[in-house]
């Protein structure tokens, strides 16, 4: 009888700064796993990753989580990275969230990112710029969407597909995968779009952040698209990506009060810069106090005010002050485990 082979898809974060990037291979085992500790370990070579040196390179990846693959593989393998000896390794951020409590916290991300195509985003003409930012926020219609043409428009064979087409899809493949997405949208600037993902405790939100980023890549190659997550893709009058950062606690869900939600906005306040370290390189390019910001080396708070450091949502307000928080500061291209480990900090200190 042929035993029926799995495909493994191991993923992990190198140690690439200021931000790590994405890796992943393929383990080909002779089961299905049903669960992690089914799931082995596996090694890779840490010198090609900035995560050792050539004469001691073997590292160790971990398996955290267990995802079904939208993909040719049959399922997705988040994990940590340990040094041989065991220890967790210095870019592991996962292991850095300590705090007995992080499970009772909830976040959501608001990942924006921007469809590069050719060196520019998608939907741009091949010299100049678009018209300017308006109708393109939740737009409707190719022009407000981006599209491209593959091959010759009067030769059988050719297609056009849309920004839309690879949104649609990313959020299918997570759907698929088990990963809590909970809406997306057309973004302000043409080529840009954003989608929210959500995790209960600050391990599994920031896990299934990374996820949705891996797939997000995944499958704008399948469309031959790249994916720029970067605080400011373009220069100028245009909106950058961020990843505004939305988080509660039992407390701020179940008693909430104008004075307690107040007493926790002022926390942050004196530890602002510690919060910029944490949120992404080069995010002073995005941070202006323009495009719905506050200048990066200014904190404020207030009621539905998107150029704020944090925003105090109106249905917050409107729900006897009980909810959740935007921190509005964390760029496109920040760690989840390090945004949420910062504010597990900040909020129990």
């Amino acid at each position: 009888m042929e035993i029926k082979k799995n495909k493994l898809e191991y993923v992990w974060l190198d140690g690439y700064k200021p931000e790590p990037t994405l890796r992943s291979k393929i383990k080909i085992i002779d089961r299905y796993c049903t669960n992690l500790a089914e799931v082995p370990d596996w090694g890779f070579d840490g010198s090609s990753t900035q995560q050792a040196q050539g004469s001691s390179s073997d590292c160790v990846l971990k398996p955290i989580r267990l995802f079904d693959s939208p993909f040719n593989s049959d399922q997705l393998v988040l994990c940590e990275v340990y040094n041989a000896d065991g220890t967790p390794h210095v870019s592991n951020e996962r292991a850095k969230i300590t705090s007995s409590n992080q499970k009772e916290y909830w976040f959501g991300f608001e990942q924006e990112y921007t469809f590069i195509d050719d060196d520019r985003p998608l939907g741009w003409p091949e010299t100049g710029t678009p018209k300017e930012q308006g109708d393109y926020y939740c737009g409707v219609g190719t022009a407000n969407v981006g599209r491209k043409l593959i091959g010759n428009a009067n030769r059988v064979g050719a297609r056009m597909f849309t920004g839309r087409d690879i949104m649609h899809e990313h959020v299918s493949n997570c759907l698929k995968a088990g990963i809590s997405i909970h809406g997306t949208n057309a973004e302000v600037m043409l080529g840009q779009w954003e989608y929210q993902v959500f995790g209960r405790g600050a391990k599994k939100a920031s896990d299934n952040a990374w996820m949705a980023r891996y797939i997000l890549y995944r499958t704008a190659e399948k469309f031959g698209i790249d994916v720029n997550i970067e605080p400011k893709p373009i220069k100028g009058d245009w909106n950058g990506n961020g990843m505004h950062t939305n988080f509660s606690t039992d407390r701020m869900r179940n008693e909430g009060g104008e004075e307690y939600i107040m007493s926790i906005c002022e926390k942050f306040k004196p530890l602002h810069q510690e919060h910029i370290a944490e949120y992404g390189s080069k995010n002073e390019e995005r941070l202006t106090g323009k495009h719905e910001t506050q200048h990066i080396d200014t904190f404020s708070y207030g009621v539905s005010d998107r150029g704020a450091s944090i925003r105090i949502p109106m249905n917050l307000t409107q729900n006897n002050w009980k909810g959740y928080l935007e921190d509005r500061r964390p760029s496109g291209n920040a760690d989840p485990y390090r945004v949420t480990n910062r504010i597990l900090k900040t909020m129990e200190s």
